[in-house]
């Protein structure tokens, strides 16, 4: 695993995109404490441009911009979105990967430049009915049972950006076939790079192997185990209603699993092409998505403001009719200084706890939409949200069911809400359903500092304001 370059620039309006032609100068970044590892730039260039159009012109051009910088660039590929992946394999300082940015700034076919970053999973560290208080309990769950005499997401194909899936009994039957966007061999941990299997294999790391944090320690700090993060959110989406273990918010929707996030996370670039592909766009080299979303769910997140080339792919998404839904992040801060919370065309959801107060760990702001219960299980194990999971401490073993915490559990619960409300009227656009689930929320009955959007959602008044298709 090489060395990487940090980069942090873009609109200080994370709602909008940046203007075309415009970045700020690029400077060391710093993401939830560790230093981002990353090698290369998204390169937008405008559509009159050969680039645009052409491998081999992009090709050339990055050899110009590496003879030009007397820094080694080459074009690794061309994302969803039509913007270029350009690769800088030897950038050991910032001031080298400076100069390769510079190059292309100063070109007029060029559009946009932004840093590949590194992103991630936004989760903290009986039908047991039960246990899950973020459904039915009046205080602050989300008043889900009464909402499925309405809707189940029957239906509705709701993708998953995340670590993949592991196998579980109340996934089996609702897994369509997905793919595995993880580029880089090391980070996807399964022996490959791309290909058509999104299970996740684990991500459990030694000391260090994510490189150092700004003060100069290793990250992470000791050995963790796999974390299975991608099959605890499957579960809040839609876990079946099958008597045992827990249900799914919509319990009879499909899980369309999209691997982006492997050891030490996963780069904007492979998010990017997820995204587009999730939401039956088209990615080079990678087989059709026969089975669009109609909502995506990802519950990840990395601190910098929204830039061009994400935004670039979540108006795609909307654009093709997909409702996007995004963890606001972990960090007790501004959500608008992470991405893709601050971005434009999604729905950014902050976490509340079982007292209905916003999280303590949950990100706020004027970029958020709608709250929804994430838990709080630090005190009690009982208050986190309860899901599916995997008992493996490296590789996948035996399913299991346990409690999180996190903006990364709240997003799913948005996510399987958006399905039933697809499945009750199918013509619903992203832009509906997103302000349905704003104008019926109820005030959160504890305390939010900072903004919680539109309140605690709730799911039966989003269903009931919308009539049948």
């Amino acid at each position: 695993m090489g060395t990487g370059v940090a980069f942090a620039g873009g609109s200080s309006d994370a709602a909008r995109p940046a203007d075309a032609g415009r970045a700020a100068t690029p400077v060391a970044a710093d993401v939830s404490g560790a230093t981002e590892l990353v090698q290369g730039f998204i390169v937008g260039y405008k559509s009159q441009a050969a680039e645009a159009k052409s491998n081999e012109a992009a090709v050339k051009d990055a050899r110009a911009k590496a003879g030009k910088a007397g820094e080694p660039v080459s074009f690794e590929r061309r994302l969803g979105t039509g913007a270029a992946l350009v690769e800088l394999p030897e950038a050991d300082k910032v001031q080298d990967a400076q100069k390769v940015a510079a190059a292309f700034l100063a070109d007029p076919d060029v559009a946009y430049v932004v840093p590949d970053r590194r992103v991630y999973a936004t989760a903290v560290d009986p039908d047991e009915y039960s246990y899950q208080w973020d459904l039915y309990e009046t205080t602050a769950g989300m008043n889900v049972p009464a909402a499925w005499k309405q809707a189940t997401g029957k239906g509705v194909t709701v993708a998953v950006i995340d670590t993949g899936i592991a196998k579980h009994s109340e996934l089996s039957s609702k897994v369509l076939p997905g793919y595995d966007f993880i580029s880089h061999t090391w980070t996807a941990n399964d022996g490959g790079g791309r290909d058509n299997d999104p299970s996740d294999p684990g991500d459990w790391l030694k000391r260090g192997e994510c490189g150092k944090d700004k003060n100069g320690n290793p990250v992470p700090a000791r050995d963790t185990n796999s974390g299975w993060h991608g099959t605890h959110v499957a579960g809040t989406v839609a876990a079946a209603a099958n008597g045992y273990g827990t249900v799914g918010v919509a319990h009879e929707a499909s899980i369309l699993p999209v691997r982006v996030l492997g050891r030490c996370g996963g780069t904007t670039s492979d998010i990017i092409d997820a995204i587009t592909w999730a939401s039956g766009g088209t990615v080079t080299d990678v087989p059709a998505n026969k089975n669009p979303a109609a909502v995506i769910n990802m519950s990840l997140g990395g601190g910098f403001t929204c830039d061009q080339a994400y935004n670039a792919a979540l108006k795609g998404a909307r654009d093709r009719g997909a409702t996007v839904v995004v963890s606001a992040g972990n960090d007790n801060t501004d959500a608008a200084a992470y991405s893709p919370a601050g971005c434009a065309n999604v729905i950014t959801v902050a976490a509340s706890d079982r007292e209905g107060n916003r999280a303590a760990y949950s990100n706020y702001g004027k970029v958020v939409d709608v709250t929804a219960p994430g838990g709080e299980n630090n005190v009690r194990d009982a208050d986190g949200i309860w899901s599916t999971l995997n008992t493996g401490t490296t590789t996948p073993d035996k399913e299991k069911y346990a409690s999180y915490q996190g903006t990364s559990m709240a997003a799913p619960h948005i996510a399987g809400l958006a399905a039933l409300l697809k499945q009750k009227n199918p013509s619903l656009t992203p832009a509906q359903i997103e302000q349905t689930i704003k104008n019926n929320t109820r005030a959160l009955p504890g305390t939010c500092s900072g903004g919680c959007g539109a309140g605690l959602s709730d799911a039966d008044k989003a269903l009931t304001a919308v009539t049948g298709g």
